[in-house]
């Protein structure tokens, strides 16, 4: 699948910004890798921690390049993607535990990159804004500021089967078979362990929570819990910008360069990304 993720955005050539840079952050299980992308502009900048999506199993750095220089571009922040631990090899609570360190280092050190403390922004599709939506918990916890949290179709209750992971099992990339897969993958079968807020954040308590742009898609198995996850939020008194794109599947921040009606959803979105990082 992580080809599949390459070749689905076929750009003549990588989107220029200032500086791309690999490098790693001290995590709980050793060296977390990431990649550092610096925009043009000199002087303080925004900064976007992005946690790519593939079901904790596939996805990379390379995956959501071109979805990481769009974000540095469009938004004119420093990005900081991370390359969790994934399954087979590591399970919950391994992803969420290097997330949350390489956060936890750059709003620590947020002078080394967008030199903006309070302008620090999570982001992430699927796993990922999965991923992005435990940290702005764990922070909120913390009483670690942030500007806003970038939520793309993100899976957020293991607890039961939504609607639209039936009307969508097939035929849209992801299906529902590769998505019980996935979840069990992460967080096995035991019923417990999928309430825990950290692995079904829409069970936590949303009240205090950053700021939230939640995008879902109409032809995804994901759909309705993104839908629940951002009624949730809004139910607490955080402030939402919600939309369900028509026309377009899972992972459309993957598919700009391809679609049409996910380009104008990836614009849209770091459009109002970009207002809460202003």
């Amino acid at each position: 699948m992580n080809r599949q993720m390459v070749a689905a955005n076929p750009l003549p050539s990588p989107i220029e910004v200032g500086s791309v840079q690999d490098a790693t952050v001290a995590g709980p299980a050793g060296a977390v890798p990431v990649r550092v992308y610096r925009p043009s502009n000199a002087g303080p900048t925004p900064t976007v921690v992005f946690f790519h999506g593939g079901g904790w199993v596939t996805g990379d750095l390379d995956t959501h390049d071109d979805v990481c220089r769009r974000i540095c571009r469009d938004v004119r922040a420093v990005v900081v993607a991370v390359h969790y631990r994934r399954v087979p090899e590591d399970h919950f609570p391994a992803a969420m535990q290097d997330c949350l360190a390489v956060a936890r280092h750059v709003a620590d050190h947020i002078d080394d990159y967008g030199a903006m403390p309070e302008r620090l922004a999570l982001a992430g599709d699927s796993a990922g804004a999965h991923e992005a939506a435990v940290v702005a918990l764990t922070f909120r916890d913390e009483g670690r500021p942030l500007a806003a949290q970038l939520l793309a179709y993100p899976p957020t209750d293991f607890t039961r089967d939504y609607p639209s992971i039936t009307e969508n099992a097939e035929g849209y990339f992801l299906t529902k078979d590769l998505l019980h897969e996935f979840r069990t993958g992460y967080a096995g079968d035991d019923p417990q362990t999928r309430r825990n807020w950290q692995v079904s954040p829409l069970l936590a308590d949303h009240s205090g929570l950053a700021p939230a742009i939640i995008a879902t898609a109409q032809y995804d198995p994901l759909r309705d819990e993104g839908h629940a996850y951002a009624e949730a939020l809004q139910q607490a008194g955080v402030d939402v910008f919600y939309r369900n794109y028509d026309g377009v599947i899972h992972a459309f921040l993957n598919l700009f360069g391809l679609s049409p009606a996910a380009e104008q959803a990836t614009s849209e979105l770091l459009t109002e990304l970009s207002k809460r990082l202003a």
